[in-house]
């Protein structure tokens, strides 16, 4: 449980909780606009923020006193302006340095079909690693011209993009190792 400077025990925020909240501290927005920059900024290739799950984190923040709505619009649901109460914005500070100082274990589904490779031929598994290996560098690709399209950007989206690039070009560099060199055959005698 992470406590705020105030020594209160601060409520446990999900990746989507704490990435909304995130995006409502660093201006006050409205869903349409949420939508938008985690369209834009590609928050869904790195936490699970689904469309209509937008409004439902948001009620769960508004609740916890975490953000509020603009009064003066309230009357408008679907343009409602949100923004961070002062307890939202000290949650989301001691909830961020918590997320960024703890590990965690992420599941990964790569690392399930490297466990299990052995169960295909040697020229499967290559011809998987290729076609990974191209996927990634359109990824690559992708997220740099997204990276500059939106450029200036605000210091915590730029370090997720270059977060996430230096990610991408360590598998792409651990990938073109693999599928260069032919991996010993532990069925061959």
């Amino acid at each position: 449980m992470v406590v705020t400077s105030s020594n209160q025990a601060a409520p446990q925020l999900t990746p989507a909780e704490l990435t909304i909240l995130g995006l409502i501290v660093e201006q006050p927005r409205h869903g349409y606009d949420l939508e938008r920059v985690i369209e834009k900024r590609g928050v869904r290739k790195w936490t699970d923020i689904g469309f209509s799950s937008i409004y439902y984190v948001i009620a769960k923040l508004e609740r916890r006193g975490l953000v509020e709505t603009d009064a003066a619009r309230a009357g408008a649901k679907s343009r409602r302006v949100f923004r961070a109460t002062a307890a939202g914005h000290e949650v989301a500070a001691a909830e961020t340095a918590a997320f960024l100082s703890e590990l965690q274990t992420v599941a990964h589904p790569f690392l399930v079909g490297l466990a299990n490779s052995s169960l295909v031929p040697e020229h499967d598994y290559v011809r998987a690693l290729q076609d990974r290996l191209q996927l990634l560098e359109a990824r690559i690709s992708s997220v740099t011209e997204a990276e500059a399209r939106q450029s200036p950007l605000p210091r915590a989206a730029r370090e997720v993009f270059s977060y996430s690039l230096s990610l991408l070009e360590a598998e792409r560099s651990w990938l073109a190792a693999r599928v260069q060199v032919p991996r010993e055959d532990p069925n061959a005698h």
